[in-house]
């Protein structure tokens, strides 16, 4: 495991363009969250769920991963029925919304401009990713959802992607001792058009449980 240097702080503005565009977000949306979106749910994981970045209307609004946009609503549904929560929606912090055994991250924290953040924004990022990782109980799973984030555990972890190549429902056996999951992501684009559906989302689930069980 590479060494962790820094830890995840709600006021970082490491990455010009994100901080600027949170910085139009608040003027415009002074209710919104606009900032570096936390992590949520158990202190030390047996999965960690790694998504892209916050949503503008979900969690860059609402101040946690995948609450109040279209992708949580099938993520918070699948944890409630694996038993990973106490309820199966997310609405906002307040809502009393419980995680058991997992946790959400993104690999970048900060809305990007069109849902996409630039290779340089998800480097920089990284430090907080290896810090979520680093959480993660022995011989836990990483749940990448989606190819930027499968990609930035990688980075993270100063892996070669050429030996741990994504794909829907791939597993990869990390040198730390950890699983590396990743499935396609939660997005409405997916859902809609298929690519991903419910039940490809529940088996990528089910694996994830039967290797921490």
């Amino acid at each position: 495991m590479p060494k962790i240097k820094d830890t995840f702080s709600d006021s970082c503005v490491r990455c010009d363009r994100l901080a600027s565009f949170l910085s139009e977000i608040r003027a415009t949306e002074p209710s919104y969250f606009a900032k570096p979106v936390p992590s949520f749910g158990s202190e030390r994981p047996k999965i960690l769920v790694v998504g892209l970045a916050p949503g503008m209307h979900g969690a860059n609004r609402t101040g946690r991963p995948f609450t109040g946009d279209y992708a949580g609503i099938l993520l918070y549904e699948t944890l409630h029925k694996f038993g990973f929560s106490n309820k199966s929606e997310s609405v906002n912090k307040t809502d009393g919304l419980t995680l058991i055994d997992i946790r959400i991250t993104n690999a970048v924290r900060c809305l990007p401009p069109q849902n996409k953040p630039t290779g340089e924004e998800v480097k920089n990022c990284n430090k907080f990713l290896l810090e979520e990782i680093s959480r993660v109980k022995k011989n836990g799973v990483i749940l990448a959802l989606g190819g930027v984030a499968h990609g930035a555990c990688l980075r993270a972890l100063e892996l070669k992607p050429t030996l741990f190549p994504f794909g829907h429902e791939s597993l990869h056996q990390l040198p730390n001792g950890l699983s590396l999951l990743s499935s396609y992501h939660c997005s409405r684009y997916n859902t809609q058009t298929k690519r991903l559906t419910e039940s490809m989302f529940h088996a990528v689930f089910e694996k994830a449980k039967s290797l921490v069980s």
